[in-house]
């Protein structure tokens, strides 16, 4: 049986997650849990799974989330704050850390976890893009597994297997498009942020929904396929992909190209990075390619989704860029979804947090994180004394 510990549980990741453990409660067991301040659901995924520990954002939620837990209940220790993350990721009698915490805020668990040689089923893909060379480099020390849950991550895991690395020539990244492909750049003024979270195919949390209309979210798993399959940027190519059935493709240099298809589900790479080398029959849909009938793709449009243009300028030049770009997103995503912010304002404000910012190597915890501080302080600047507002429609 596989021990367990998940951060990020009541996400939608987690959640995916707990589904997937309760189909084969004689393969895995769930050691710990790692959540913010959703402290009910909490609360019934303690009772469900009856975990050791777990750890919640701060002392505050930690006492809710105890006075939630009635006699009857199971009781597991209750940490909060950073210490409360690294010790639920280095619970001893885990063998693996699901990270699914989102943002920049999975890095340190995510660095704890691999440094107690956890193997990683990493769906916190900002832990690659703002430090990928540490993370790769800590990752080879230990020598432990990093498997990816990303459904694109997971689809280029599956079509290398078998094959020598020296024969890849170009990975190609599908993406959806998001709620507003087809649009133009000034249609996209007026954007809502009732309608960017709206997306076409998959169930997500808001932060990745908007991440997805905006097209970021593709740019950062540019940048994360860069750090986990050791490519050069230049050879990932993103194509548009609506209906979201081909999760990603490799092409080889003898002109052959394998797909991974499946219907949008994330219970399937989850169960996938869990259970590697072996398949679990997960209950999802069937995929019926008589009835899909079409499968399209489309090249993306950068002027009209700037952000997935950045990412590929950040990627290039590396660094603390990166980290840089996605602290200024964070920021922007978040003043959209507040109303502080238009839909178009959030690439305008990463570009100009990127302009500012003097690169420097991203060989240290330390210096990442100060690049990830400065960035954030500049965007909430920006969005304060630079005279950015969303337009009227967007309210």
């Amino acid at each position: 049986m596989k021990r367990l510990t998940i951060l990020g549980s009541t996400g939608s990741i987690g959640v995916s997650t707990l589904e997937v453990v309760g189909q084969f409660p004689d393969a895995f067991q769930v050691v710990g849990l790692g959540a913010g301040r959703n402290v009910r659901l909490l609360a019934d995924q303690i009772r469900a799974v009856r975990p050791l520990c777990v750890a919640v954002l701060d002392e505050t939620a930690a006492g809710e989330l105890a006075g939630l837990l009635g006699p009857d209940d199971p009781h597991p220790e209750i940490l909060w704050g950073p210490e409360g993350y690294r010790r639920v990721a280095t619970l001893d009698s885990a063998h693996m850390v699901v990270s699914a915490i989102v943002g920049a805020a999975g890095l340190l668990p995510t660095l704890a976890a691999i440094d107690a040689g956890k193997d990683i089923a990493l769906a916190n893909k900002e832990t690659l893009v703002i430090a990928g060379q540490v993370v790769m480099e800590r990752v080879g020390r230990r020598g432990v597994r990093l498997f990816p849950v990303d459904s694109e991550h997971s689809a280029i895991f599956q079509a290398l297997q078998g094959n020598p690395k020296k024969a890849l020539k170009r990975i190609l990244l599908t993406a959806s498009g998001g709620p507003f492909f087809g649009s133009t750049a000034e249609r996209l003024e007026s954007v809502t942020p009732q309608a960017a979270l709206r997306h076409p195919n998959w169930a997500m949390g808001p932060k990745i929904t908007i991440d997805s209309a905006t097209l970021m979210n593709k740019g950062l798993e540019v940048i994360e396929a860069h750090w986990l399959f050791q490519v050069p940027v230049e050879t990932i190519h993103v194509h548009i992909h609506p209906e979201s059935i081909i999760h990603s493709m490799v092409e080889y240099v003898d002109g052959s190209v394998i797909a991974q298809m499946g219907v949008p589900d994330m219970k399937i790479p989850i169960a996938y990075a869990l259970s590697y080398p072996d398949r679990l029959p997960v209950s999802a849909p069937t995929l019926d390619l008589f009835d899909l009938g079409t499968l399209t793709f489309h090249p993306p449009d950068m002027e009209a989704f700037p952000c997935l243009r950045l990412a590929y300028e950040a990627a290039e030049a590396g660094g603390t860029l990166p980290a840089v770009l996605n602290a200024a997103n964070e920021v922007a995503v978040q003043a959209f979804l507040d109303g502080a912010l238009g839909f178009m304002d959030i690439p305008r404000l990463i570009e100009e947090v990127m302009a500012a910012h003097p690169v420097e190597p991203a060989d240290s915890v330390e210096r990442i994180l100060d690049a990830d501080r400065w960035a954030r302080e500049k965007a909430r600047d920006f969005v304060l004394h630079r005279g950015y507002a969303p337009s009227a429609q967007a309210l």
